[in-house]
């Protein structure tokens, strides 16, 4: 078995393309130039760039969520570049992603135990809604959640909260991909936290492989084993993270670097305790 879980060559994104009479249509605008991108099994990958670099279509585009207008990809040794929605449907449950907003990829009619349940019965991942209903609790507890959520609907949640139900929907599936599109960029810095431990957690003990999108290189070595770079659709720069963001080759990267708010990058700053803070004399 290949060590390559995703395998993408010269991949290409056009929005806006069409096709009219006598074979005349719109060129479209290209967003993605002959990307190559590669994500080992139990790696995760940072995918850095700021806005409207092509990040987020890279991304989508792994999961067939964009179609590709050239290139290939593979996934788990498989092309499925040409794949149509049916073939791919078998596959979905392999791949989830983590949404930048919680509250609008969360139905909000439903409440959290319909959320997380509907898709294990769907999937066939439990034996009826006892099963079901068993292992939503337990994913519960494991994000740190009370099981009192259960009967309460998106919008009765805090951010943190809905991004944490995010993150449960997405591995109660047992992916062996993730792609978290900006997850923490709406939450305040210890929320932050938070979620990006528990993410390198749940990656850890589930032998997951991660693409991470963010414009936060602070973020990105926290949480990433190696980082791709990304600017005007092209990639720039691509490396494990030491090298990369130590010794950067690239203007571009250095400029992203510079642009990261804390002092100096500390790989140690998700664990590092609060201040003890002197009471007021």
């Amino acid at each position: 078995m290949s060590d390559l879980l995703f395998e993408a060559k010269g991949i290409e994104v056009t929005y806006g393309a069409s096709k009219g009479l006598f074979g005349r249509g719109r060129t479209g605008v290209r967003v993605l130039h002959g990307v190559d991108v590669s994500i080992r099994r139990g790696e995760t990958v940072g995918i850095v760039g700021e806005s409207g670099s092509g990040k987020t279509t890279l991304g989508r585009a792994l999961l067939k969520l964009v179609p590709v207008s050239a290139g290939t990809i593979r996934f788990n040794g498989q092309d499925i570049t040409a794949l149509s929605p049916e073939a791919m449907r078998p596959l979905r449950r392999r791949m989830q992603m983590i949404f930048q907003d919680p509250m609008a990829s969360l139905n909000p009619r439903h409440t959290i135990r319909r959320i997380l349940t509907e898709p294990l019965l769907l999937h066939g991942l439990a034996s009826d809604r006892r099963d079901a209903e068993r292992q939503v609790r337990a994913i519960l507890d494991r994000v740190s959640l009370p099981a009192v959520m259960l009967e309460r609907a998106p919008h009765e949640l805090s951010g943190g909260q809905r991004q944490r139900v995010g993150i449960a929907r997405a591995v109660l599936m047992k992916p062996d991909f993730v792609l978290a599109d900006e997850v923490v960029s709406g939450l305040d810095v210890s929320t932050q936290a938070q979620v990006l431990n528990l993410l390198k957690e749940l990656s850890q003990e589930m032998g997951l492989s991660m693409a991470f999108i963010s414009h936060d290189l602070s973020v990105i070595r926290a949480i990433c084993d190696r980082v791709t770079v990304m600017r005007f659709g092209e990639v720039v720069e691509e490396g494990r993270c030491g090298p990369v963001f130590d010794a950067p080759k690239t203007p571009y990267t250095r400029l992203l670097l510079d642009a990261i708010p804390l002092p100096e990058i500390d790989d140690g700053w998700l664990t590092r305790p609060p201040p003890v803070l002197e009471p007021a004399a």
